[in-house]
């Protein structure tokens, strides 16, 4: 019993490190902005993202089930994948900040749209989705957890092929895009590759910020 009591005292000191109330507000955080604009910006314009957000959408839209539901599926099976390659700590993280993603979702469904429909704007949704993703995606990223499987499915990949990190989230990324277009005409497509090339341009940004090392 004693044995027991001091494993869970040993537990819970390793998670209060892990998680200082900093970090776990920085998780929730970006958690928030990214799923605000996939509910509001992406999932009301047919303007999607790629890896496994888009892949949510794509599910979405097919089968009507809740993004709140769909996530983390997804982000287990990516995660249950990955687990040899990314280790306990990163892992435990990344539950976290998936978790952070599912609750969000379901408070953003429970409330009416708070953007307005930016659907025959599609340039404007492009752009403004980016921000929301590469800004959210970024602090999730910059606290060392992950937005969904994507980072896990792209390490895989990596270790499995031995390409480059970036080349392995492209891979993905234009899968769920050729997915996309079985929903998505070809047009609009063209925007998603805008909000994606956006935000992995400032998901870098942000978790790079104060960090640069000059060459």
């Amino acid at each position: 019993m004693n044995k027991n009591n001091q494993w869970l005292r040993q537990a819970a000191d390793r998670l209060r490190r892990q998680f200082t109330p900093r970090r776990l507000a920085l998780l929730v955080l970006g958690a928030g902005i990214a799923t605000f604009g996939l509910h509001n910006i992406h999932q009301r314009t047919g303007i999607t993202e790629g890896g496994v957000l888009g892949m949510l959408l794509f599910v979405n839209h097919w089968t009507g089930l809740p993004a709140s539901l769909v996530s983390p599926v997804l982000d287990l099976a990516c995660y249950a994948a990955a687990l040899k390659v990314l280790g306990a700590g990163f892992l435990c993280t990344a539950l976290v900040s998936s978790a952070a993603m599912a609750a969000w979702f379901k408070v953003w469904e429970s409330l009416p749209y708070l953007l307005p429909d930016l659907s025959a704007q599609p340039l404007a949704a492009a752009i403004l989705g980016g921000l929301f993703i590469g800004v959210g995606v970024g602090l999730i990223i910059r606290q060392g957890g992950s937005s969904g499987g994507d980072d896990a499915l792209a390490l895989v990949i990596h270790k499995l092929s031995g390409w480059g990190l970036a080349r392995c989230y492209l891979l993905t990324d234009l899968t769920v895009l050729a997915l996309s277009l079985s929903y998505i005409p070809a047009w609009r497509i063209a925007f998603s590759l805008i909000t994606v090339t956006l935000s992995s341009f400032l998901i870098e940004k942000v978790q790079n910020f104060g960090r640069e090392v000059p060459a």
